[in-house]
């Protein structure tokens, strides 16, 4: 049996797009939770500007309440050096920095060029690795933009390339907007992976267009080997108009376990914990597996 590396985002990028304000106590709540089901690397928060992304204002305050585990990797996402200073003040065990494929998603998201983003995505990593923390890069909008449309993917290896100069730990490569079909996700992870190895390829889907677990399978065919999902499939960019949830833990996880890979996640528990979620929120949550449950039924 194959082993996929699973990374757990809903508390950072399953809930930095909802309008109700999330309690302290419901996102560590979420978090224990996803513990319990088996999660070991996880995205708990981000440390951006909260009146741009009120949701995520309380990143300290949820880092200083996580539980003490030495088997769990903490995952903090940054957008620049104050961030990633921000972040090195707390207990957070990795750093997640993001540049944006297309300048003009690039200055929305971060007010600065694609390049731009990329070079300080680079420094974000030699700052964390200076401060003996763990440090990877994701480049978003990898197969589409919201603003200037397609991509080109020849800049997107040429981006991964650069990227590496750093010493990443992984390169994620995001489908911010979920745009991407299989045939040119497997084509351009596939590109990706021949062109940073030994370095890792992670990939990040969105469900927009109702493709992101197909993504996932075509991903995982072309040498991916760490895959991000949100519990309950909830999520989306506040930067990207018209971006849906992620792809849902609970639904990759019964991809992977029914095609023979491990992720060492508990189903059932993912698929309680998605309807506790759904409640906190308030509302039924996109994911497909907690409303038809597991098959088989029992066993």
């Amino acid at each position: 049996m194959g082993r996929i590396e699973f990374v757990e985002v809903s508390p950072r990028d399953g809930l930095q797009n909802e309008a109700k304000i999330i309690s302290v106590d419901d996102k560590v709540a979420l978090i224990e939770r996803a513990i319990a089901a088996g999660v070991r690397r996880i995205e708990v928060a981000s440390f951006v500007d909260p009146r741009r992304v009120p949701q995520m204002a309380d990143a300290e305050a949820v880092v200083a309440r996580l539980p003490d585990r030495d088997d769990v990797v903490y995952i903090g996402l940054v957008m620049n050096k104050r961030g990633a200073l921000r972040a090195l003040e707390t207990r957070i065990d990795e750093i997640g920095a993001v540049c944006v494929a297309t300048d003009r998603f690039a200055n929305a998201n971060q007010g600065q060029t694609s390049l731009e983003s990329l070079e300080m995505a680079k420094d974000v990593v030699r700052l964390a690795k200076s401060a003996g923390r763990r440090a990877q890069i994701t480049i978003g909008a990898s197969f589409g933009c919201p603003f200037e449309g397609e991509v080109d993917p020849d800049h997107i290896v040429a981006m991964a390339r650069s990227a590496v100069e750093a010493g990443p730990l992984e390169i994620a490569l995001a489908d911010t907007i979920g745009v991407g079909v299989p045939g040119e996700i497997e084509a351009l992870v596939s590109r990706v992976v021949a062109a940073i190895a030994p370095v890792p390829v992670r990939v990040h889907f969105h469900d927009t267009r109702n493709t992101g677990i197909a993504n996932v399978w075509a991903a995982i065919n072309a040498g991916a080997s760490v895959v991000d999902a949100s519990i309950g499939g909830l999520g989306g960019c506040p930067f990207a108009p018209g971006a849906a949830g992620n792809v849902a833990s609970e639904d990759v996880a019964y991809l992977l376990d029914r095609s023979g890979l491990d992720a060492g996640l508990d189903l059932d528990r993912l698929i309680d914990t998605s309807k506790w979620l759904g409640g906190v929120i308030g509302r039924q949550l996109p994911g497909m597996l907690s409303r038809v449950g597991r098959f088989p039924a029992v066993g």
